[in-house]
C-alpha cells in the first residue's frame, strides 16, 4: 500500500490552503468535528480496506494498492 499527493498541484495547493482556513478540518465538509479532521476517518477506514484504491474525499490524498 502507498499514500501519495494528488497529482496536480493546483488541487493540492487549494486543499492545503482551505486546511489552513479550517484548522485542519477538510475544506469539503461543512461540520468541524474530529471525525473530519485530515486525514479524515472515512479515509482512514478506505486505507484500512486491501481492495480499496483511489482518492480521498477531498482529493487531496492517492491511495494506490
Amino acid at each position: 500500500m502507498k499514500i501519495t499527493l494528488n497529482e496536480n498541484q493546483e488541487v493540492v495547493k487549494s486543499v492545503r490552503e482551505g486546511l489552513k482556513r479550517t484548522g485542519g478540518y477538510c475544506p469539503c465538509r461543512l461540520y468541524r468535528t474530529e471525525e473530519y479532521k485530515c486525514m479524515c476517518k472515512e479515509f482512514k477506514d478506505q486505507i484500512a480496506d486491501p481492495e480499496f484504491e483511489g482518492y480521498c474525499h477531498c482529493l487531496l490524498y492517492y491511495k494506490h494498492k
